[in-house]
């Protein structure tokens, strides 16, 4: 264990391998945020399930920050030995390395695997302040990274004020665009398509009417609703979308999904599409009382405008109902666009150790971010709202 000093905050620091180094008890502190993503459940189902670990190449290498013998920070850290399933890509940065005769691999990245949703990247105590701990954690990972024998820390899609201050603190701040929808206190799915222009709302309807004339019926199950029966033929939907896509089963094991309805059925919510009687399709959502966040998708047979209605529609409704505030539907995707999905920036953090290499990343995100803000206002302009004064 080691120490780190900055202000009048002294904080020692362990990196641990695995989520069952420190006791289960530490994990109960009573943390600030209720993300239901940088949260013990989750992580553990990763780890336990075998969806994380050396042979996936994301190798857990936790931080834990002490102030004296209690635990004041959690800060979920990886080795990584590729960039799959990071969805902010330095493939380029990687090939650069390679040129120059120079590893890239293993690198450290602060995120959730898997998961490109913008939230809280480092579990604190409610009696410490977030962006001093954060800010504490990665210090001390930088001036590591030589010991550790890694090329460079990234942070995946934290929060804005934290990647502010961690590019005021030497870690480059990158931008990306998703599509978010926010709920601007509708009463009901046609409250919000009254914001819609009139063409743009009879899309949609006709969009959804296709659900109906197609005979299929769909349903949402969560919390109690949830059973074995739901989970394991959603997992039947998320192999197919990877065995279409890619040829392989998906980075999470069955057990992951398993875990997670034992461990997290509150926050879960899977809505499933049936025809004459048979499941034919299915998407899973994490929520919690502020954000519901759509994650995977698969279908076992094809149907005109399935996969709207699952994936957006549905998720939409279902934050009408419970008052939730935002709708993350997950990353790319420019036809959420026309359904009411605004462009969002999201945020990433990077420092490679070796300085020619950062300055010449800083230059290169310099050089990126015009573009991608053009990108983001060019996308506000196809949003079908109706023009208001």
């Amino acid at each position: 264990m080691s120490g780190h000093f900055l202000g009048k905050l002294t904080l020692n620091f362990e990196f641990i391998e695995s989520i069952d180094a420190i006791p289960k008890s530490s994990w109960d502190t009573p943390f600030q945020n209720q993300d239901p993503f940088c949260c013990y459940n989750f992580l553990a189902a990763l780890e336990h399930s075998g969806s994380v670990g050396e042979q996936s190449g994301w190798q857990p290498f936790h931080l834990v920050a002490y102030q004296e013998d209690k635990v004041v920070g959690i800060l979920p850290l990886y080795k990584k030995s590729h960039s799959y399933g990071e969805y902010v890509f330095d493939f380029a940065w990687a090939d650069a390395y390679h040129r120059h005769q120079i590893d890239y691999y293993p690198k450290l990245v602060n995120a959730i695997p898997f998961t490109p949703a913008t939230g809280p990247r480092c579990l604190v105590a409610t009696n410490q302040d977030p962006i001093s701990v954060m800010n504490k954690c990665m210090a001390h990972i930088r001036a590591q990274l030589p010991l550790l024998g890694v090329s460079s820390v990234h942070c995946l899609f934290p929060e804005r004020k934290v990647s502010e201050n961690l590019n005021k603190n030497g870690m480059t701040m990158r931008k990306s665009v998703q599509f978010h929808w926010f709920n601007k206190d509708y009463l009901d799915f046609n409250d919000f398509l009254s914001n819609f222009t009139a063409r743009r709302r009879k899309s949609v309807k006709k969009e959804r009417k296709k659900i109906e004339h197609q005979a299929i019926s769909i349903a949402r199950y969560h919390g109690n609703q949830l059973t074995l029966v739901e989970m394991d033929f959603f997992y039947q939907c998320y192999c197919q979308t990877y065995r279409k896509r890619s040829g392989h089963l998906g980075y999470l094991t069955k057990e992951f999904f398993t875990e997670i309805l034992h461990r997290m059925k509150d926050h879960l919510l899977i809505v499933m599409a049936t025809r004459n009687d048979k499941p034919i399709a299915g998407a899973l959502y994490f929520f919690n009382e502020t954000h519901l966040y759509g994650r995977y998708w698969g279908a076992l047979e094809e149907a005109n405008g399935l996969h709207f209605e699952c994936c957006y529609y549905q998720g939409i409704e279902f934050c009408i109902e419970k008052g939730i505030q935002i709708f993350n539907p997950g990353t790319q995707g420019e036809h959420k666009i026309l359904r009411g999905f605004e462009p969002t920036f999201c945020y990433s953090n990077h420092f490679l150790a070796e300085p020619n290499f950062n300055d010449a990343v800083i230059r290169f995100i310099q050089q990126e971010t015009p573009g991608i803000y053009s990108y983001k206002t060019s996308a506000e302009k196809i949003l079908p709202y109706k023009l208001t004064d």
